[in-house]
């Protein structure tokens, strides 16, 4: 699915930026996975299907952290906003969720043409 533009738009980019500059300000949140994701994500990498439908998992695995005290809180951020961030954030999302819909539908429509 080459044609699907799988580089990160600027907004992901600047909050995976911000996830990195808060985990070492506070020294929390995310792990090297998601240090890694947010390395790939702040400089715009284009990312791999796979990754794509691993950010999704992600978001759908950590949606429960948003309710965390602490969540958005610039000052005083909590871990698990920490790590939402670093894998993008509400944009990074809203972003693979997008591009894992339409993966699917390029996916779908290949295997009706095979």
């Amino acid at each position: 699915m080459s044609h699907i533009d799988l580089i990160p738009p600027e907004n992901v980019a600047k909050a995976a930026a911000l996830g990195l500059r808060l985990r070492q300000e506070h020294h929390r949140g995310g792990t090297q996975i998601g240090v890694a994701r947010a390395r790939d994500l702040s400089h715009r990498r284009r990312l791999s299907e796979d990754t794509i439908r691993r950010m999704a998992s992600y978001f759908a695995r950590h949606a429960v952290d948003r309710s965390a005290e602490g969540f958005g809180d610039k000052d005083a951020p909590s871990a698990g906003w920490i790590a939402w961030l670093l894998w993008g954030g509400d944009e990074g999302r809203a972003w693979c969720e997008r591009k894992k819909a339409e993966l699917e539908r390029a996916a779908e429509g290949n295997r009706k043409r095979a």
